[in-house]
């Protein structure tokens, strides 16, 4: 990488202003005066005025977003005009945690930090992720016994759950996985069909705002992530 790229990339100045470093021969890498595209290396000592030189701490982003139906969680900008990044705006590069696909609706999480995504999402670690779900006919015991221990989709068998009849076709439904459009395919294979479905909580962060608005997690809830 040319060192007037990287120390943009780094936040230390723009390339036109590191350009301008390098021409004045204010900029050394490994203690030799650096020239215009130098290009620099992993382990390299990069000093200005000999200053060293390190890559500014980046703070991480995470917020909590309300998701309307119809918004697709992807980054992919240039494919789906009803993409997640266009619709929230955010003013730096954000990544959503995981998806809801287009016709749910609720809670997803966006970062900027990918470490962040292992912790969210790996099965092995529990975390839970609370749905509203609609159906489009009566919910029975049997549907809620099979429900809760496991539904063959996959080529795998669903872990065991928790479920909650809410009313005659509404349930709650808590998971700690997340497999590609999990509850939709499990209702479908005990021959139900979704109607609406609402992620309404992300281990203790509530889904607590409006449709199509994001908030920042608080410090409480990024505790939760982090553990």
């Amino acid at each position: 990488m040319r060192i007037n790229k990287y120390l943009s990339q780094i936040g230390i100045c723009s390339r036109r202003e590191a350009d301008k470093l390098v021409d004045s021969g204010r900029i050394k890498i490994n203690d030799e005066i650096a020239v215009l595209g130098t290009k620099i290396k992993e382990g390299d000592k990069i000093t200005i005025d000999n200053k060293l030189i390190k890559p500014k701490k980046k703070k991480t982003i995470l917020i909590a977003f309300n998701k309307p139906k119809g918004i697709v969680c992807t980054t992919n900008r240039l494919i789906e005009k009803n993409n997640i990044i266009d619709y929230i705006n955010f003013p730096e590069r954000i990544f959503p945690i995981g998806r809801l696909d287009k016709l749910s609706e609720g809670l997803i999480l966006l970062t900027n930090d990918g470490s962040v995504v292992n912790k969210v999402l790996r099965s092995r670690n529990n975390k839970e992720k609370e749905y509203l779900v609609e159906v489009n006919k009566n919910i029975t015991t049997n549907f809620v016994r099979q429900m809760s221990n496991g539904i063959p989709i996959l080529n795998t068998v669903t872990k065991n759950c928790k479920l909650i009849k809410v009313s005659t076709t509404t349930f709650k439904i808590i998971l700690t996985q997340g497999l590609n459009r999990q509850i939709r395919r499990m209702c479908e294979f005990l021959g139900y069909k979704v109607l609406s479905l609402k992620r309404t909580r992300i281990m203790n962060i509530k889904l607590d705002i409006e449709t199509g608005k994001w908030r920042h997690l608080s410090s409480h809830e990024l505790d939760s992530v982090n553990n």
